[in-house]
């Protein structure tokens, strides 16, 4: 009993040998730079973490169909290197012996890609599928919408255009009446009458004007 146990477990592990290896049908290779992506708070790739990257894709390919099974033990890694670098398959649940396709490996990793990269604090450019494209991030919703925002735009521009033309309004004013008052002053310091084209200072009506040529005259006959 023990030795058709070994047995069957020694062709298991010879045929998930031969299911994942470089370039083997529906195998994916993956890069990962952890230094590059977190610098000195990066952490060591170990066991763990490969334990991490499969339960990551067994959620992704349950995830993607509602009627999968996958386990963590359907994903297998092969030629894992220390930079890090590995190609990893994930085998038919009913059957053990023979892989997912791949065109479902991928539609699942795609529809999954922002949960798998959070688990690793990492980003599409630092946790690399080579044989899958990078997909787009979800387009980041406004807490307010959008007709709101545009009502909070225009009614700005309405309040900041009254707010100008009031004080542009008041600015005028205050310059016409200041004009106006240097304008008066003017008048009353500076009086000046053309009469037979000679300037001549205005009369004082109240105060009367001495001729003084009269007044010469007056003081020559009056005297006695």
């Amino acid at each position: 009993m023990l030795r058709t146990l070994l047995l069957t477990l020694s062709v298991v592990a010879i045929a998930h040998a031969e299911l994942c290896k470089p370039d083997a049908q529906n195998a994916f290779k993956v890069r990962i730079s952890i230094k590059t992506a977190l610098g000195d708070n990066a952490y060591a790739w170990d066991a763990n973490e490969e334990y991490l990257f499969k339960a990551m894709v067994a959620f992704a390919m349950r995830r993607y169909s509602s009627k999968s099974t996958t386990q963590i033990s359907n994903v297998l890694l092969c030629n894992v290197t220390d930079r890090v670098s590995f190609w990893f398959v994930v085998t038919d649940s009913s059957k053990n012996v023979t892989t997912v396709p791949g065109s479902e490996v991928e539609a699942a990793i795609r529809m999954n890609r922002n949960r798998i990269n959070s688990a690793f604090l990492l980003s599409d450019k630092t946790l690399q599928f080579l044989k899958i494209t990078s997909t787009l991030s979800p387009p980041v919703e406004p807490s307010a919408p959008v007709w709101l925002i545009v009502f909070g735009v225009v009614l700005c521009l309405i309040v900041a255009g009254i707010v100008f033309l009031i004080v542009s309004g008041i600015q005028k004013r205050k310059k016409k009446n200041k004009e106006s008052t240097e304008r008066e002053n003017l008048e009353e310091k500076v009086e000046v009458t053309l009469e037979n084209g000679i300037p001549c200072e205005a009369l004082d009506l109240k105060a009367g004007h001495i001729n003084g040529v009269f007044a010469a005259d007056d003081e020559r006959f009056t005297s006695l």
